[in-house]
């Protein structure tokens, strides 16, 4: 026998014979239906909340948002145009190569590379080369080393204190420098016996002259065109 929550002795498990009230524990509740559609409680054929028939298939998932899609890149017909020559706003850069006698005198006075073996040429009329480009080498072509100077001073007669790969003329919008590139004998200007800095770019104005080698004297200018 059981005793129902009421105190009565019932020979029933389920329901008191006495009272009628519930011996056991209550039943789980059944959690009640809900629309497939908006998801509201409901116990009917049609939704009180937003009246889907029960009785059809559910509605379709809605399809996930469409990722956005990057404008396309303008095409441009037109072939890449090729790099236009540098030259200063109005101006064209010129360099003239000579063989200047008195800066050879100065390399014989102080004794540099190469002066005891290094004659002065008895002709070596100017060269005029239009600076072309953005940057220009200075030195003596090499096939073996591909070596292809735009001011090639290994031309004979040659200056033999001019080093292969000896300086660099670097020409930009706003004007020209120098850069010595560790040459063996190295780079001056202006008559001046002091070398300039190895590996850094010196600025250049027109009429200033480059010597380089034992005799070699390079003067640019910038001419009106």
């Amino acid at each position: 026998m059981v005793t129902c929550p009421e105190g009565h002795l019932s020979t029933a498990v389920d329901y008191c014979d006495v009272c009628g009230a519930p011996v056991g524990e209550p039943p789980t509740p059944v959690a009640a239906p809900r629309c497939p559609a908006c998801g509201a409680p409901s116990g009917g054929r049609f939704c009180e909340a937003c009246g889907h028939d029960s009785a059809l298939a559910p509605p379709p998932e809605p399809p996930p948002p469409a990722l956005p899609v990057p404008d396309p890149v303008p095409h441009d017909p037109r072939p890449a145009a090729e790099p236009a020559t540098v030259r200063t706003t109005g101006v064209t850069w010129i360099a003239t190569v000579t063989a200047d006698r008195t800066f050879y005198d100065r390399v014989l006075a102080r004794e540099g590379p190469d002066a005891d073996r290094v004659e002065f040429p008895a002709y070596y009329p100017p060269r005029r080369i239009t600076l072309q480009g953005t940057e220009i080498l200075i030195g003596k072509r090499s096939v073996s080393q591909g070596l292809h100077p735009d001011i090639d001073l290994g031309i004979a007669p040659a200056d033999a204190g001019v080093s292969r790969a000896h300086a660099l003329l670097h020409l930009t919008p706003t004007g020209l420098t120098v850069t010595d590139l560790g040459s063996t004998n190295g780079t001056s200007l202006n008559d001046s016996d002091e070398l300039i800095p190895a590996e850094q770019p010196v600025a250049l104005r027109s009429g200033d002259r480059v010597h380089v080698g034992a005799w070699t004297t390079i003067t640019v200018a910038a001419e009106p065109g």
